[in-house]
């Protein structure tokens, strides 16, 4: 149950239309819990967010990257189902899903993978060396760069 109204602060703002649809995912409980997932850091920069997709083939699994989200479907064929014949018990979930995850600036994803009944994605986060910080000299006795060049 949500408790907080956000819509004054849509009204009064410019610009924070992703923070809010954030928080507004955060207030509602989250993201449903199928499939179960990890996000791991691999490296300085690197990420891998690994999806349990037991029971899917690769052609049913679809990975997508656009703008800062990157969203993962899986779709069970209906052909599939009916060659398998009569399940008595059912376990093993294969209904279809999307999970959505939300990207950071400057990440991009790098490659997919399904080994064992898991799907991997592989992210890196690469920053432009124009974004990058730099280190700033300070000049001493008040003389700019050109007069120190100068003389």
């Amino acid at each position: 149950m949500r408790t907080f109204d956000l819509a004054p602060l849509y009204r009064s703002t410019v610009g924070f239309d992703r923070l809010f649809s954030l928080l507004d995912q955060s207030l509602e409980g989250g993201a449903p819990g199928y499939p179960p997932y990890n996000i791991e850091r691999t490296g300085e920069n690197a990420y891998r967010v690994s999806v349990a997709v037991a029971g899917f083939n690769e052609p049913e699994l679809s990975v997508e990257a656009k703008e800062n989200t990157l969203t993962i479907r899986g779709e069970k064929s209906a052909t599939e189902e009916a060659k398998r014949g009569e399940v008595l018990y059912q376990g093993i979930a294969a209904r279809t899903f999307e999970r959505v995850f939300q990207l950071a600036d400057f990440v991009l994803v790098k490659g997919a993978s399904l080994e064992n009944g898991l799907l991997h994605v592989d992210l890196v986060r690469e920053i432009p060396e124009a974004k990058k910080p730099r280190a700033i000299p300070i000049n001493g006795n008040g003389k700019t760069i050109e007069q120190k060049q100068a003389a």
